[in-house]
């Protein structure tokens, strides 16, 4: 059986966030809702600075095309979240 690993990495830039509490409110809704709509595993991968931020977001499958078309779900909903800009993404097929 074939196994496929997908890795989404995303930075945002969070232009409204006054304090680390402010980039953590946003983070978090964006990892509830990726794992809850998508059926992924999401992270915060860091850095510590109020509007910088960056995901990581992974699935597993036996499709290359199914893992391609959620991460890219993922992506879309990334980048439609108006509180954060994507500066930054990639995604890798292992």
């Amino acid at each position: 059986m074939r196994v496929v690993v997908g890795l989404l990495s995303v930075d945002l830039f969070i232009s409204d966030a006054a304090g680390l509490k402010d980039r953590r409110r946003v983070v978090k809704s964006l990892l509830d809702r990726l794992t809850d709509r998508h059926n992924v595993a999401a992270a915060d991968l860091g850095p510590d600075r109020a509007t910088q931020a960056t995901l990581a977001v992974t699935t597993v499958a036996n499709d290359e095309a199914h893992v391609h078309r959620v991460l890219n779900g993922a992506l879309n909903m990334i980048r439609s979240e108006p509180r954060a800009v994507c500066e930054r993404a990639e995604i890798e097929i292992l």
